[in-house]
């Protein structure tokens, strides 16, 4: 074999995925970046962005999973008694329902160790989970071009069978039980398993329920069931149903954050992942 073989082996190895080279770490502490301020206090500001999911965020950079992250940016604020209290900055369309639970799950946890005030920024998208994720503040502010509500669950499945049968394809599947093939792309559900799939959405559904009510107090129950619809809502009309508190930019939830911890001045802080462990 020719050295022009090999090299094209080599790079062919390197496509598939044979060798791994870690050529960046995402990895090390997490450091604290002076954004704007002064003072000894401090308002810790976290974002909230992109999809909410349990994997860990993938690209040139690994790191850690979005809840994962959170937990950590707020392990972190829990041990600095200077930080008095926290914006977060929510611009994500949603995600799996685990993933905005625990983040969510981590906020509370948090308020419960740390008594401070935690006040919601929802910028273009807060919607579905992004929106359960907000339920964990105290207050909520939403940009005048902010989307939010979609208050739901959805599962999608789909159903080839007709597209492999033109094509002449015939899967088979074996399975341990007869609901193991549930949600099959290959064949469509019969009324026992979409009843069995729906059960499942219900409990959910339920559970994003008990979560806004327990976020938006002023809200009765069949208020909240009746916006609960899966449709989305502009400032405007979340402010006047009672979905967000008010309507305004960043820099006004960091001033509401400062009144509602009582601080003259502070320092608004976040958290940057540094490139070593050092």
């Amino acid at each position: 074999m020719g050295k022009n073989s090999c090299v094209v082996l080599f790079l062919l190895s390197l496509v598939s995925g044979c060798i791994h080279v870690d050529l960046f770490s995402g990895g090390g502490k997490l450091k604290e970046t002076i954004l704007s301020g002064e003072g000894k206090d401090k308002v810790l500001l976290i974002d909230i962005s992109g999809m909410l999911t349990t994997s860990k965020s993938s690209g040139i950079f690994d790191g850690p999973s979005l809840p994962a992250q959170i937990k950590e940016e707020l392990t972190k604020a829990e041990q600095d008694d200077h930080v008095k209290a926290v914006v977060l900055r929510i611009n994500t369309p949603g995600g799996t329902v685990t993933a905005s639970d625990l983040v969510y799950h981590e906020l509370k946890a948090f308020k419960k160790k740390r008594e401070m005030p935690v006040i919601a920024a929802i910028m273009d998208l807060g919607t579905s989970g992004g929106y359960y994720v907000a339920m964990a503040a105290d207050h909520i502010l939403v940009h005048p071009s902010t989307i939010t509500g979609s208050i739901g669950v959805i599962m999608v499945t789909m159903n080839a069978q007709g597209l492999l049968e033109k094509v002449g394809v015939q899967p088979a599947a074996i399975v341990s039980g007869p609901k193991k093939s549930m949600g099959s792309p290959f064949r469509p559900l019969n009324d026992e398993e979409r009843a069995i799939f729906q059960g499942v959405i219900d409990n959910l559904y339920e559970r994003f329920l008990a979560v806004v009510e327990e976020g938006r107090p002023s809200l009765s129950k069949d208020k909240i069931r009746s916006l609960a619809d899966g449709r989305i809502y502009s400032a405007d009309i979340a402010k006047d149903q009672g979905l967000v508190d008010d309507i305004g930019y960043l820099d006004e939830a960091i001033d509401l954050a400062k009144k509602e911890a009582k601080l003259d001045e502070a320092q608004v802080v976040t958290y940057t992942r540094g490139g070593g462990s050092h």
